[in-house]
């Protein structure tokens, strides 16, 4: 009575229309994301403070060469999150959408000036897309 063979090359074509449909559904979502990250180049700022190791400076302070250069190279070189202090004010480094660490860890405790486009949100300051201004 029932051949379920001759349902297979339906549901086939089920299942490969719904992703078909599908994936037209989200690319005006993908496009969208694309054009606004274009668009936040011209937001381009810099900053000048002193390279720290985001772990130690928010857990006990810890900046300046001494530390920088020992504990603070060490941990950005592992993979520890590299911030920006100016002013007091502290931010987190990334590159474009990546981290930066291994251009960063040699300027860890020193004062250097960065180019990049800022960003804030719950509290939390970034630099992305930071280069490094050779002055």
């Amino acid at each position: 009575m029932f051949n379920s063979t001759n349902n297979k090359p339906t549901v086939l074509k089920v299942a490969v229309a719904a992703t078909f449909i599908a994936a037209l559904a989200v690319s005006p979502l993908a496009i969208a994301q694309e054009h606004e990250h274009g668009s936040d180049t011209a937001a381009s700022k810099e900053v000048t403070g002193e390279i720290v190791d985001m772990m130690c400076y928010v857990d006990h302070n810890a900046v300046g060469e001494k530390h920088g250069q020992s504990c603070g190279a060490k941990c950005i070189k592992g993979g520890g999150p590299a911030g920006i202090v100016s002013d007091g004010k502290a931010y987190l480094v990334v590159g474009e959408h990546k981290p930066m660490n291994d251009q960063l860890a040699e300027y860890c405790g020193k004062t250097v000036t960065l180019k990049g486009k800022m960003a804030e949100r719950g509290g939390i300051a970034m630099i992305e897309n930071a280069e490094i201004v050779e002055k």
